[in-house]
């Protein structure tokens, strides 16, 4: 039975005694019964209201969930150079991150000075952060390609 239900019942039962209204007993009864039954209502407003909001936080986590799956599906596939956090403390050769068959490029950072190691698919995305300083590097190669940048000099390369 729910709040409402017993609180229709439990005001039959108050209307069926015929409180008289005029005596001390039968206000304080029938004031009783007005504020519980505000109260009730009260209450249903306050559970629909957590109702809906149990809902929208369903729908935002569902939503959230989907956006972290889109958002971190390729962390398998990133290469961590990029951050220089995100490496095992296992790993003393940073080059072992890369494939053996990826070619390596040499970049030097113009603020700090740090040697950094990239792969051909860093290079296309444009830019990469400095890993030492934070400092954004950037990388652009309007009419250029990656095979125009391969035979541009051989001291860029470093082959393993």
């Amino acid at each position: 039975m729910k709040l409402t239900e017993k609180m229709s019942y439990l005001q039959g039962l108050i209307d069926g005694l015929d409180i008289d209204s005029s005596t001390k007993e039968g206000k304080a009864l029938l004031q009783m019964s007005e504020v519980m039954s505000e109260m009730v209502l009260y209450v249903e407003d306050l559970q629909s209201q957590v109702d809906e909001l149990t809902e929208l936080c369903d729908i935002l986590d569902e939503d959230l969930g989907m956006v972290e799956d889109d958002l971190y599906e390729d962390d398998d596939d990133l290469d961590c150079e990029s951050c220089g956090e995100c490496f095992d403390d296992d790993d003393d050769d940073d080059e072992d991150d890369f494939d053996d068959d990826d070619e390596l490029y040499e970049v030097t950072c113009p603020s700090c000075g740090d040697t950094i190691l990239l792969d051909e698919g860093m290079i296309e995305e444009g830019s990469i952060n400095c890993p030492n300083c934070d400092e954004l590097l950037e990388f652009d190669f309007d009419n250029l390609t990656i095979e125009d940048f391969e035979n541009d000099g051989e001291d860029e390369s470093d082959e393993d």
